[in-house]
């Protein structure tokens, strides 16, 4: 598999550091769809704060990841749905924490999720 970065230098506004406008994946032999995940422990609880959540939704992700095989290292796209736009730096910092600094497609939505201690939901789509 080929991962190429398309992230045009004219014709379009720049993108920021942490991430890239479009991600080019060549021959991948399987695709991992996974759903919205929240920063919740084994027994459903979520974390108290935000950056517990974080925590347990990149641990869940990886946890979810390995089931498949993959890494981190195999995420091409990821959509985060923010219960309060105060939120966006610390989940950025906390993916690119957890990509390593790799910038990937990404976008970030501003929603009321389903239940209120639901501070932060992140789905991804992999490729290996």
């Amino acid at each position: 598999m080929e991962m190429i970065e398309r992230d045009p230098a004219s014709g379009i506004y720049p993108a920021s550091p942490d991430y890239i406008h479009a991600l080019e994946v060549r021959h991948p032999t399987r695709l991992l769809f996974v759903s919205g995940t929240m920063g919740l422990d084994q027994e459903g609880m979520a974390a108290v704060d935000l950056d517990g959540q974080l925590e347990l939704i990149w641990s869940n992700l990886r946890t979810i990841l390995a089931s498949a095989d993959m890494t981190v290292d195999n995420i091409v796209r990821l959509t985060s749905y923010l219960r309060d736009g105060a939120f966006v730096e610390a989940n950025q910092n906390a993916r690119l924490r957890a990509l390593g600094g790799r910038a990937l497609p990404t976008t970030a939505i501003i929603v009321e999720t389903l239940s209120d201690d639901w501070l932060i939901e992140i789905e991804i789509v992999a490729a290996g």
